[in-house]
């Protein structure tokens, strides 16, 4: 017998409080990927590791699933940018540290 498994929790992705239309789609949840140093480039670690908002409205159209453009990541609501940043904050920590 089969065992259907159960949907992936995924640990990077944030559901939106305040969704963002784009046209006709609507985007409710964004995953974040890992970033690498390319990504990252531009950005003073300790200023994205502080929750600058700068580096953060930097960093994030980089990193997301599906690609949040700037002029988005800009109207982004609080609380997102909030919840965005957390996970943000959470890659540049070591596994040791965690």
């Amino acid at each position: 017998m089969e065992q259907l498994d159960k949907p992936e929790q995924k640990d990077n992705l944030v559901v939106l409080e305040s969704p963002i239309s784009r046209g006709d789609v609507v985007i409710a949840q964004v995953e974040l990927v890992k970033p690498n140093a390319g990504a990252l480039r531009g950005v003073r670690l300790a200023e994205l590791a502080s929750s600058d908002v700068d580096a953060l409205l930097m960093v994030l159209p980089r990193i997301t699933m599906p690609s949040l453009t700037k002029a988005e990541c800009n109207a982004l609501d609080p609380v997102d940018l909030i919840a965005l940043g957390g996970k943000v904050i959470g890659f540049l920590s070591a596994k040791s540290a965690t």
